[in-house]
């Protein structure tokens, strides 16, 4: 008789179960039941996610290794690469903000330096509920001070981010790490294992009890029991991740090492089993000689457990004594504990005595694959339709601007990234902050400009152009830096897929991604899926993250948002259709969460993130800032922000507005897509307009910098006349209202 408790802790279904039992041909045994519980998660085999995940465009002229590795890498000359990911910690950082934001950070640097890389930046994306509630305020603040506390303490700095406040949140945050580092190219190592008879190593911190079924709590919904889900999370140590990135990454200058990988997501079960199928080989090893912290573990608890800062490693047989001296010298734990075998299985065995045996390609290869139902959500049909007479709010636009400015989610995140160090090992250009990070390339003239983006409401009103845009946002952001988009990694946060309206927006996102992608030339290198993404049957809003890596040749080119100095030229380039779907004026002003998301035209898109990668490339532009949350008003404000008090005066053209809106709202604050405003020496504005003609990008003087005001006039009627100072003041303490009298 099966336990069907038992199985559901575990997660899998009675069908699921029957399968195992066709594999061994038995029963399984409870750490048997285990192992496969966790391989066979949504979290590690993508049983859902990946029939259609392989539509992605992953292949381009400079990719070297695109999904199925540790990490994605591409080509960035003179013999070195990129590598580069994001994940996601969600689950964890709902039930232990602090642990659970710590750990993600700690998880994603170990997959870039297992690749051979060492990491040079980080960025976040995370998403709470409002910030008016108690429980949104707690968790933010954890979670900044897990990622600071992480990153600050390993010495990487965190250069960028993006962070977003919608109730859909408020149960389920969002955090999405990304982490870049630099290879050289002839040197990337890969997570495999071969060579019948080499051994097998434990490196790093003691095994304990913190993480168990991790995987599994990824894999599932949250409820009013989450809280006691704890011991599900792992306890990271900066410290400790420190000494294993310098032991790993000094090993890897040998020729000893044949594979690694992180012992993250699954723990043992996952590093043994997916070394060994991506060789073509089998594993043996004795849970007995696993470093263990704690006292009277179990088989299942050592091969399931989480705990941080750990990395298997399969090294050439005869090489021992040079590896053990290596982390002998940086202090840690380097234990033989198994070899490498042929047949194909893993075998886990306890002071000699067999106590699990499964075949390593059922557990990784030969995981359930689902072609779940799909079925478009009832709502959207409704939720898409806005009509001019639904905008009740009639405060003039400046009264409009001063509130979008002091909203969550367009404030200045100041009190959020002061908390990372963003500068240690010197390699920043762009500060936080300023546009995307930038980090120079030390050894070349180039420099790398990384964004992270997406937009969850624009999700919920169109999963398939949401996600086009986010894509073409993060490529723009990198445009917007003065680098050529090379490679893009994905994080994908929906809900239950179980639900045919998730799956089908999950479809539909993966969709928009792939024809952005496709269009833009950027492939997919990699990612991360999140699912399950609710509580108590309340899904979040589709959020697809997309990360992007873009490549400046010479590192003094590179651009910030800010205007420099009085006296350039302002331009703005792209068109306006004054499309307020799913923008921020229509949340924060009118209150509404409605309409279609801003069309995108993909030639269009495409040619304006090449001219303006040009434009900065021949030296024609002073500063570029994109057009996204706010639309041409804040984005213009933000330019003169942090400027030193360098205001504005510009005059744009009304909207081409399919509907009778208010033609100035719409112009001011419509988040009309491939739009950029740059601002240029008056000697060199004639050449900027030549060259975006030649292009076929529209482009248009629109005004000046200088100044004390941002002054604002559509079709040569003033709307916003506003003293530079007090809209900074108001965008600059918009977070920080929230946290008075706590010290940062």
């Amino acid at each position: 008789m099966i336990d069907l408790a038992l199985l559901e802790r575990h997660g899998l279904t009675r069908d699921e179960y029957d399968r195992i039992v066709r594999t061994l041909g038995r029963a399984p045994n409870e750490t048997e039941l285990g192992i496969f519980s966790v391989m066979w998660s949504e979290h590690c085999s993508y049983k859902s996610s990946k029939v259609h995940l392989r539509r992605l465009p992953t292949r381009g002229p400079r990719v070297l290794q695109g999904p199925g590795e540790n990490a994605g890498a591409v080509d960035i000359g003179d013999g070195l690469a990129a590598v580069f990911k994001i994940e996601s910690h969600n689950h964890p950082s709902f039930i232990e903000p602090y642990q659970g934001a710590a750990t993600g950070v700690g998880g994603i640097i170990r997959d870039i330096f297992t690749m051979g890389a060492r990491p040079v930046a980080l960025l976040n994306s995370l998403r709470f509920g409002p910030l008016d509630r108690p429980l949104t305020r707690r968790i933010l603040e954890g979670v900044v001070a897990g990622i600071g506390g992480y990153g600050n303490s390993i010495g990487i700095p965190t250069i960028g981010g993006e962070v977003a406040f919608e109730p859909g949140y408020a149960g389920n945050p969002l955090v999405n790490v990304l982490c870049l580092g630099i290879a050289r190219r002839d040197a990337l190592v890969k997570g495999r294992a071969a060579g019948e008879g080499n051994p097998v190593y434990y490196v790093g911190a003691g095994t304990g009890r913190d993480g168990i079924h991790g995987a599994t709590m990824a894999s599932a919904e949250f409820d009013e029991r989450s809280a006691e889900k704890r011991p599900a999370v792992q306890v990271g140590d900066p410290f400790m991740e420190k000494l294993l990135l310098e032991a790993c990454l000094e090993l890897m200058k040998t020729d000893a090492l044949v594979g690694v990988q992180d012992m993250g997501a699954a723990g043992l079960t996952c590093s043994t089993s997916e070394m060994a199928a991506r060789g073509g080989a089998g594993m043996e090893i004795d849970v007995a000689l696993v470093p263990q912290r704690e006292s009277g573990m179990t088989p299942y608890e050592i091969m399931l457990s989480e705990s941080q800062e750990r990395m298997l490693l399969v090294v050439k047989a005869g090489r021992e004594a040079e590896v053990a001296r290596i982390f002998e010298k940086w202090d840690l734990h380097a234990v033989k504990i198994g070899v490498v075998t042929g047949g194909g299985l893993l075998r886990v065995k306890d002071q000699g005595e067999d106590v699990a045996v499964a075949p390593t390609a059922a557990l990784v290869d030969e995981a359930p694959v689902y072609e779940r139902p799909m079925q478009e959500p009832a709502y959207l049909r409704e939720v898409q339709a806005l009509e001019p007479a639904m905008l009740t709010d009639a405060r003039p636009p400046e009264a409009a601007f001063l509130a979008l400015l002091e909203t969550p989610a367009i404030a200045s995140k100041r009190w959020i990234y002061r908390q990372y160090d963003h500068m240690v090992r010197t390699n920043t250009i762009v500060l936080a902050g300023m546009g995307a990070g930038v980090v120079r390339v030390k050894g070349t003239t180039r420099a790398l400009a990384v964004s992270v983006d997406g937009n969850g409401r624009y999700g919920y009103l169109d999963p398939e152009r949401g996600a086009m845009l986010a894509v073409a946002e993060a490529a723009r952001n990198v445009a917007c830096a003065g680098a050529v988009p090379i490679g893009a990694t994905n994080c994908l946060n929906f809900g239950n897929p179980e639900r045919p309206e998730i799956m089908w927006q999950f479809a539909r996102a993966v969709d928009g991604i792939t024809a952005a992608c496709t269009a833009l030339g950027i492939p997919i290198t990699g990612g991360n899926v999140s699912l399950y993404n609710e509580t108590d049957g309340r899904p979040i809003d589709p959020t697809p993250v997309l990360g992007v890596v873009g490549l400046i040749e010479h590192a003094e080119r590179a651009l910030g948002r800010v205007f420099r100095a009085a006296g350039s030229a302002i331009v703005l380039l792209g068109e306006n259709f004054g499309e307020l779907g799913g923008s921020e004026y229509l949340k924060t002003v009118q209150g509404l969460v409605r309409g279609r998301p801003p069309r995108l035209d993909l030639a269009r898109a495409r040619a304006l993130q090449g001219l303006v990668a040009a434009l900065a490339a021949d030296g024609l532009i002073q500063s570029a800032h994109d057009c996204s949350d706010g639309g041409f008003a804040v984005a213009l404000a933000e330019c003169a922000f942090d400027s030193g008090g360098v205001g504005a005066v510009v005059d744009v053209a009304g909207a081409s507005l399919e509907a009778p809106y208010d033609l100035a709202a719409a112009t001011l604050f419509g988040e009309s897509a491939s739009r950029v405003i740059v601002s240029v020496d008056p000697a060199q504005l004639e050449a900027t307009l030549a060259c975006a003609a030649a292009a076929g990008v529209p482009a248009r003087a629109i005004g000046e910098t200088g100044g004390a005001h941002l002054i604002m006039a559509v079709d040569g009627v003033v709307a916003i006349d506003c003293a530079l100072a007090e809209a900074e003041r108001r965008w600059a303490t918009g977070l920080d209202r929230f946290f008075a009298g706590r010290a940062a």
